[in-house]
């Protein structure tokens, strides 16, 4: 029970961090209340998520676990997770920036889209560290690490096509981008972890790839957030 509070401010603190580096880029500040609703939101899709998420395993996998193969785990990955996920944070950053007067310069959709993916990830977060309770401090860090940051760039990926659309270009393409982009990048990310432990001669080499990706999906997430910055003059 001592733990208690070390588990809730190891689930909370790298949402915080990362939600602070996205606000302090933001030279317009967005109104307190709107980001606040936009987190909330985030963090209330976590449930259906999950809801959904286990019954597309049973009804695919019935009682055995879907990451048994290698192409079991890339549908696991895509399927279970990458596509719910996102399609549900997306529906929340839609909700939010709807009737949304303050959604009003380009970096704003990258803004509004992090609050959401971050809300989704701190309760995410929250879950699995309870969940694992006996190896909290493990699982925390390696989801400080990867977990939260990969959902912070899925959001800025999301945010910055979804700003494209509403401002530059109302092309088909944009509004694919919007939700294929991130899924794709959450489908690459959660079936290259799914399969570190596929075959234990290739622990190594797949968690080398691992490392690859997220530094060229964040690498990617700069350019993306300067551009828009860029776009607002506030470069």
């Amino acid at each position: 029970m001592a733990a208690i509070p070390f588990i809730w401010a190891a689930a909370l603190l790298p949402a915080v961090l990362l939600l602070v580096y996205i606000l302090k880029k933001d030279k317009n500040p967005e109104p307190t209340g709107q980001l606040v609703k936009a987190m909330l939101l985030g963090v209330a899709t976590c449930i259906p998520a999950a809801l959904i998420e286990m019954a597309i395993s049973w009804i695919f996998f019935g009682d055995s676990e879907g990451g048994s193969s290698l192409i079991g785990n890339i549908f696991d990955a895509f399927f279970v997770a990458a596509i719910p996920e996102e399609c549900l944070k997306l529906l929340a950053l839609w909700l939010v920036l709807r009737k949304n007067p303050y959604f009003n310069e380009h970096f704003d959709g990258i803004v509004y889209s992090v609050c959401v993916g971050l809300g989704f990830a701190t309760a995410e977060n929250v879950l699995y560290l309870f969940d694992n309770m006996s190896d909290w401090a493990s699982v925390a860090i390696g989801r400080a690490i990867f977990s939260v940051p990969g959902h912070y760039a899925f959001a800025v990926l999301m945010g910055y096509y979804y700003a494209r659309y509403s401002f530059v270009e109302s092309s088909t393409k944009n509004l694919i981008c919007i939700l294929a982009v991130p899924v794709l990048a959450h489908g690459i990310y959660d079936a290259i972890v799914m399969n570190i432990g596929i075959n234990e001669y290739l622990i190594l080499p797949i968690f080398a790839l691992l490392i690859f990706f997220c530094v060229m999906m964040h690498k990617k997430c700069k350019k993306k957030i300067l551009a828009q910055l860029q776009m607002d003059g506030t470069a």
